[in-house]
């Protein structure tokens, strides 16, 4: 079950395809350190790259021309005797962001599991950060139905800023009507209906982290208590509604994953 012989795909200069051998791997070890900071205790250390790719997981490289300017990091797992992949990590330098590489990364991984029987990918993200939440929901059509606090423990990344790590899972259904649609580019469509719980988060959250750290995280609680409450009463998040002050999480009750609509 190894990545190694899905098929490299371009847009433009930046090339995805799986990484191969320890100078690559190094690479993404490098990478991860630049991009969020922190401590190396924190990062991923070299042979867990190594033994991924060998396992089958995938550690998917962003290149252009020789020089890696992302990966992807995910582990294989199963979920009632199902294969999933948890996709851990997903990082590109600030200087090629806003460029589509993030995208091609997830749409390389997306078929990539395809061809092996895989339809389920997983990852975590942090819900006050909007900007991740808007590609994770919106342009890849991935749904959350759980929220796991403090799931990290206190990093030291300055991304962090001391806050707890709480996360949203992301399932990324890989045949959904929604996945397929965002796969060929078709925008979502989906308004809060009148029966949509809202879970709000201020757009200047990250300035809070900063500047005032105690109501940044009072936020953060409020937000994780709302949706331990709304995902209990079986509401997912299926949307995201933007707004000069912020974004709202739109959550409804849902059927199949697998067969949500676009």
């Amino acid at each position: 079950m190894g990545a190694g012989q899905a098929k490299p795909v371009s847009a433009g200069a930046i090339v995805v395809r799986p990484c191969h051998g320890l100078a690559e791997f190094e690479r993404c070890v490098e990478l991860q350190l630049a991009i969020w900071g922190g401590a190396e205790l924190d990062a991923v250390p070299l042979p867990v790259f190594v033994i991924t790719a060998e396992m089958g997981g995938q550690v998917l490289g962003a290149f252009d021309g020789a020089r890696m300017i992302g990966f992807t990091l995910a582990f294989p797992g199963l979920h009632r005797q199902k294969p999933f992949l948890h996709s851990h990590m997903t990082a590109v330098l600030e200087e090629f962001r806003d460029r589509g590489v993030g995208r091609q990364l997830k749409l390389f991984q997306r078929s990539e599991a395809l061809g092996r029987g895989i339809k389920l990918v997983e990852w975590t993200f942090d819900p006050l950060e909007l900007r991740n939440a808007h590609f994770n929901i919106v342009r890849l059509g991935a749904i959350a139905r759980r929220i796991l606090p403090n799931h990290y423990g206190i990093t030291s990344s300055p991304l962090h800023a001391g806050l707890p790590t709480d996360r949203l899972l992301a399932e990324w259904h890989l045949n959904s009507p929604r996945a397929v649609a965002r796969a060929e580019g078709k925008e979502s469509t989906r308004r809060a209906s009148s029966n949509a719980k809202l879970v709000f988060v201020p757009a200047n959250i990250g300035e809070l982290k900063r500047t005032d750290p105690r109501e940044a995280e009072k936020i953060q609680s409020r937000v994780r208590e709302e949706f331990q409450h709304w995902f209990a009463e079986g509401y997912a998040v299926l949307g995201l509604e933007n707004t000069p002050q912020g974004a709202s999480y739109i959550l409804e009750t849902h059927a199949s994953p697998e067969t949500l609509p676009a």
